[in-house]
C-alpha cells in the first residue's frame, strides 16, 4: 500500500485539496487491488480556505511518502512558509514522487524542483510563475506536465485528471476508468491538451459531437478518417475541426489516436490478445503501427506496459 501524503498549510485552496482527498483516500467498491494510505501532513492546525483542518502528522512525515500532493497556493504573491518548502524538497531527495496541483506549482518551484524542467500552472499564474522562477520551462498550454518523479497540474479540473493520471500509472487504465466513473468525471484526459476550451463538456442533449464520441468508440477497430467522421457528424471536415478544437482542444485525428492508445492499454492489461490482434482491434492495422505509436504516447512499449500491470496484484 503506498503512502499518498498532502501537504497543507494556511493559504492551501481547499478544492484541490479535497479532491485529492477523495481521489486517494478511498478506493470504490469495484476496485480490489490495495489502494493508498493517505496522511494529511501540516506544521499545525491550517486554515484552509472557510474551514480549519487538523493534520494527521507534522511536515517531517513527508520524507516518508511513496507520493507527495501539494494543493493549489491561494496567493501566489505570497511565498510559500520555508517549512513547507523544505520539507518538500526533502521527500523528494528521500525518493517521493512529488505532484503539484493548480498553484501548488509555485511551492515545488521554490524548493528547486522545477529547474530545467517543463512544468505547468493555472494559465492565469503561468506568466508570474515564469517570471520569478526563470529556471523553470513554464508551458502555460497544457493540462498537466508528467517529468517521472516531478508532476505538475493547471487548475481545477486538470487537478483531477493529474490525479486520475496518477492512478493509471500505480494501477492501470481500468482501475482508472473505475474511479472517474465513481466521480462522474471524464476518464481520461490527456495531459498535453489545451487547457483553455472555448466551450464546456457537452451535455448528451445540446452539442453537435455528443451522438459522435459514442459513435466512434464502437468502431475504434475501423480505419476511420476525418471525412467519415464529419459525415456521421453532418458537418463539414472543416467545421468538425472547429467543434473538435473548441470541445476537446485537440485534433479529430489526435483525438481518434488517443482513444485507440486507450483502448490498447486496457487490451493489454485485461487480456492475452497479441500486440498484433490488438493492433487489428484498435484499427492502427498493424503491429508495428501500434508501437510505434504507443511508445510514443505512453512512453514504453506495449509488451512492457502489459508486463508491468500484469506483474502489479489484482487482489488485496
Amino acid at each position: 500500500m503506498d503512502t499518498v501524503a498532502l501537504a497543507v498549510t494556511d493559504g492551501m485552496l481547499h478544492f484541490e485539496l479535497s479532491l485529492a482527498y477523495e481521489v486517494f483516500g478511498a478506493a470504490p467498491d469495484a476496485v480490489s487491488v490495495p489502494w493508498y494510505d493517505v496522511e494529511v501532513c501540516g506544521a499545525d492546525a491550517v486554515r484552509v480556505g472557510r474551514f480549519t483542518l487538523g493534520p494527521d502528522h507534522g511536515l517531517d512525515r513527508l520524507r516518508h511518502a511513496d507520493t507527495v500532493i501539494v494543493p493549489g497556493w491561494a496567493d501566489v504573491d505570497v511565498d510559500p512558509p520555508a517549512d513547507l518548502v523544505d520539507a518538500v524538497r526533502a521527500a523528494h531527495e528521500a525518493g517521493a514522487r512529488v505532484a503539484s496541483l493548480c498553484t501548488g506549482a509555485f511551492v515545488l518551484a521554490a524548493a528547486g524542483l522545477l529547474d530545467g524542467r517543463r512544468a505547468t500552472t493555472h494559465w492565469a499564474h503561468t506568466e508570474e510563475l515564469a517570471a520569478r522562477f526563470p529556471e523553470v520551462e513554464v508551458d502555460p498550454d497544457v493540462l498537466y506536465v508528467d517529468n517521472g518523479s516531478v508532476l505538475t497540474s493547471a487548475g481545477k479540473a486538470a487537478a483531477m485528471d493529474l490525479c486520475l493520471h496518477l492512478v493509471r500509472l500505480d494501477h492501470g487504465s481500468s482501475v482508472a476508468n473505475i474511479v472517474a466513473r465513481r466521480l462522474v468525471v471524464p476518464p481520461h484526459r490527456d495531459g498535453g491538451q489545451a487547457q483553455f476550451v472555448t466551450t464546456p463538456v457537452p451535455s448528451p442533449d445540446n452539442h453537435p459531437l455528443a451522438g459522435l464520441f459514442p459513435w466512434v468508440l464502437e468502431r475504434l477497430d475501423q480505419p476511420l478518417t476525418v471525412e467519415d467522421l464529419a459525415r456521421q457528424a453532418r458537418m463539414s471536415s472543416r467545421h468538425l475541426g472547429r467543434h473538435f478544437r473548441a470541445t476537446t482542444g485537440t485534433t479529430p485525428l489526435q483525438w481518434l489516436l488517443t482513444q485507440r492508445i486507450r483502448r490498447a492499454q486496457e487490451l493489454l492489461e485485461t487480456g492475452d490478445d497479441s500486440v498484433d490482434a490488438i493492433a487489428t482491434a484498435t484499427g492502427m492495422g498493424t503491429a508495428t503501427t501500434l508501437r510505434r505509436h504507443f511508445n510514443r504516447t505512453v512512453g514504453v512499449p506495449p509488451d512492457t506496459y502489459r508486463r508491468t500491470f500484469r506483474s502489479r496484484p489484482r487482489s488485496s
